[in-house]
């Protein structure tokens, strides 16, 4: 705890410093708690597109081999020219929105390929989006997951420091300035209790 003043206006100073931190700390929490369902919310979508990624995958590949031909589909026939993102917003974070990819498909011989490689590759386009929006949304999860562990932090030493601390300092003045108050009463009385008696005394000298 660090040396604070034993005086009035440090007083009036820690009640205002705990007052801002009791009014903070709920909004903190709930900003903590949001971030917290985000990320639970936003990860499981990230694994439910990964799994619609390997059944699709799982299909293409028994779909190609019912062919027979699966090394007439090259996977760089499909390839990933743009991805377009958009930029959201959750409990002041600034996170990218997945919002589709453009894709050019390798030159090949429509003579000599066989009819279903188009097929194949539109299906390719679909693995490759699903692959984006997965890293997109484990992108969001990472900076959310820095900006709860920034939350986090606050929430605790708001919790477990500041307010604390704060509280124990208004406890320490409260006490001295209340020790001050009682010796200066204290003083007061043992000096009107003196003027009493020298007063008396100069009485009792002057009957004399």
């Amino acid at each position: 705890m660090a040396n604070i003043k034993l005086t009035k206006n440090e007083l009036k100073s820690q009640k205002d410093a705990l007052k801002m931190y009791q009014r903070y700390l709920p909004t903190l929490t709930l900003k903590k708690q949001q971030l917290q369902t985000e990320i639970r919310t936003i990860d499981a979508r990230a694994k439910e597109v990964r799994e619609r990624r390997k059944s699709l995958e799982k299909e293409f590949a028994q779909w190609i081999a019912v062919f027979g031909e699966a090394e007439a589909f090259k996977p760089d026939m499909v390839q990933v020219s743009n991805i377009r993102k958009g930029v959201g917003n959750i409990a002041g974070v600034s996170i990218p929105i997945y919002e589709g990819a453009d894709f050019t498909r390798g030159d090949y011989d429509l003579y000599s390929t066989p009819l279903w490689v188009d097929l194949a590759a539109d299906r390719m386009e679909q693995a490759l989006s699903l692959d984006l929006e997965a890293d997109v949304l484990e992108e969001q999860v990472r900076l959310l997951q820095v900006e709860l562990r920034t939350t986090t932090q606050r929430v605790n030493l708001f919790e477990k420091v500041k307010i604390p601390e704060t509280k124990a300092n208004i406890k320490k003045i409260t006490v001295y300035l209340g020790d001050q108050q009682v010796a200066a009463v204290v003083r007061g009385k043992i000096s009107k209790k003196n003027l009493e008696i020298a007063a008396q005394k100069t009485a009792e000298e002057a009957t004399e």
